[in-house]
Parts: C-alpha cells; sequence; structure tokens
C-alpha cells in the first residue's frame, strides 16, 4: 500500500498515511477539523535488487563489448534486392 503525505493549508500540519490506490482523499484535518488537506508530493524510494543494474555488472574481461551479429532476415533483405534489381535489368534487355 502506498504512503500518501497530507499537509494541512490552515495550520499547516503534515502526517503520512497508508492508502489503497481506490481509497478517496482525505479532506478533513485530524487537528483542526478543517477542510483544508491537499496532497503533497513527494519523491518515490526506488530499490533496485538484483544484477545488472551497476556498470561493473554483466561486462566482458577485456571490457570491449561484443558486436551484434548480422540476423538471417538482413540477409535474406540483401540478397533478395540483389535478385529484384538483377530481374530489372534482364527484363530490359529483352525488350530491346
Amino acid at each position: 500500500m502506498p504512503v500518501y503525505t497530507y499537509r494541512c493549508e490552515n495550520c499547516g500540519v503534515q502526517f503520512e498515511r497508508h492508502q489503497a490506490f481506490t481509497d478517496k482523499p482525505l479532506k478533513t484535518c485530524p487537528e483542526c477539523r478543517k477542510k483544508a488537506l491537499r496532497k503533497v508530493i513527494t519523491p518515490t524510494k526506488i530499490i533496485f535488487k538484483g544484477s545488472g543494474f551497476y556498470a561493473t555488472d554483466n561486462k566482458s574481461a577485456s571490457g570491449n563489448t561484443p558486436k551484434p551479429k548480422k540476423s538471417a532476415s538482413k540477409e535474406k533483405e540483401s540478397s533478395s534486392s540483389e535478385s529484384k534489381s538483377e530481374n530489372k535489368s534482364t527484363s530490359t534487355d529483352k525488350s530491346e
């Protein structure tokens, strides 16, 4: 459950409450009993667990990154474009 921070615009009291996402925001101040509460936007806390979040993780021994290999689909595209250009040149030769 998230923790929301509220501040009363009337008396200035600030407090935190655990609330579900579906709960309606609080409006009445517990100190002065006036409807002057506003949510305070605070930075969220992020906890990174596991490996892969640091610059020293998952590097090769030499420090170089491996080059990506050509995929089979790129090789097919290049060979099909070459064959199309050959077909066009032969079809123009036949028409003359």
